[in-house]
């Protein structure tokens, strides 16, 4: 049983972590209670390690969310052994389909002392890092991409609609793209541009180029292999060569 003296243990561990952590965190506690929430929390926690093999001997009782406003999720969960502290996991966005996850290797979770000071910085420096690489992936396979991911490179990718969709990597391409009218979708994390203007979208496609390249972030525009390119798009950057992807453990 999980008395109230436990549960606000955990809130107010979840809450200092989240005001440590780089970039704005909120944090929101699921009490026992909240069964239903439990469960599709727990079937997207994104880990094949040490947070699974918890949970298939402890069901998820009780646990406190990290959001962050792109959308990431982080969960903070009981720690069933000899020592004290919680577990933490990455959380698998809701609105990407499961093909978008082949090939991308989780972030699996860590274990945390008692200490949120102490812990953040293992977060920041570790899972964090993890998981903002994995769901760049995820979010660039999502969109049907061609060009394989690299960390240094925005694919923009586009829709049948005429708009344009990328996947940003780190903070200051994610400006970049917002200064041009891009706007993302806080489930999936993914950034669009739309079509309904052509001549403003060629022009931020001319800008973006050039102001990405300065911060060290090559750019590339690609047609996903399953749709038609509208005919009334700008002419394509040519996309930079990028080495091919090893295979490594899919997502179940």
């Amino acid at each position: 049983m999980h008395d109230h003296e436990h549960s606000e243990r955990l809130a107010s561990y979840a809450d200092v972590l989240a005001g440590e952590l780089p970039d704005t965190w909120t944090s929101s506690h699921l009490p026992p209670d909240a069964k239903d929430d439990l469960a599709e929390l727990a079937d997207r926690i994104w880990d094949l390690d040490l947070v699974t093999a918890s949970l298939a001997e402890h069901p998820l009782q009780q646990a406190a969310v990290l959001s962050r406003p792109d959308g990431a999720q982080l969960v903070i969960l009981d720690r069933h052994d000899e020592h004290d502290g919680y577990l933490i996991a990455a959380v698998a966005p809701r609105a990407l389909p499961d093909e978008a996850y082949r090939a991308v290797p989780e972030p699996n979770g860590i274990a945390l002392s008692d200490d949120p000071f102490l812990s953040a910085e293992q977060v920041a420096s570790d899972l964090l890092a993890r998981y903002d690489s994995a769901l760049a992936q995820v979010q660039h396979n999502a969109l049907g991409g061609i060009q394989p991911f690299q960390p240094d490179l925005v694919v923009l990718t586009w829709q049948q609609d005429g708009s344009i969709a990328t996947a940003p990597i780190g903070d200051h391409a994610s400006a970049v793209l917002e200064a041009h009218g891009f706007l993302q979708d806080p489930q999936s994390g993914i950034y669009r541009l739309s079509g309904d203007d052509t001549r403003a979208q060629a022009r931020a496609l001319r800008e973006i180029g050039p102001q990405l390249d300065a911060i060290g972030i090559g750019t590339a525009l690609q047609h996903p292999a399953d749709r038609t390119a509208p005919t009334s798009a700008p002419a394509a950057m040519p996309p930079a060569p990028a080495p091919a992807r090893a295979p490594v453990t899919r997502r179940r």
